[in-house]
């Protein structure tokens, strides 16, 4: 190999990002679409429904459940439709539910399939420091190439 394909960046197939509303996530989502873009890669666009942030009868009712799931669902519609917009072709979405570090690592990627993971990660104190523990599960045992963008 000669010193300039050494050089090239590795071009992903299937990049899978994590989304919510935090500038991170958001700046992390515009990098995921750029690359899949440059790469003529699919992007995965994810999001998890965090059930420890329902209450017990939340939980338990099917039809609260269920219509947060649908709403997650229309909000990553609207993360997929700008996708397209700026001429990416080949989009999905995909929902989890849980922990979200935990259940990015142990049943989005082996389901996916992604060569890439892009994340968000925030470094501060308080509730922002735990999205950025999960960036850090995530770095940690991801099986794959992770990206943190902040």
């Amino acid at each position: 190999m000669d010193d300039t394909q050494s050089m090239n960046p590795k071009k992903f197939k299937r990049i899978l990002v994590g989304v919510d509303d935090s500038p991170d996530a958001q700046l992390a989502f515009r990098y995921a679409m750029n690359r899949a873009k440059s790469d003529q890669a699919q992007l995965v666009i994810c999001s998890v429904l965090e059930s420890d942030n329902m209450n017990i009868y939340q939980a338990l009712s099917k039809d609260y459940v269920h219509g947060k799931r649908d709403d997650l669902y229309d909000h990553l519609q609207r993360y997929k439709n700008l996708a397209e917009r700026v001429g990416l072709t080949d989009v999905k979405v995909v929902i989890g539910e849980g922990d979200p570090g935990e259940t990015i690592v142990k049943s989005i990627i082996p389901a996916v399939k992604p060569d890439l993971l892009v994340v968000g990660s925030l470094s501060k104190g308080g509730v922002r420091k735990y999205f950025g523990s999960q960036a850090a599960y995530m770095a940690k045992y991801s099986p794959i190439s992770v990206m943190i963008v902040r």
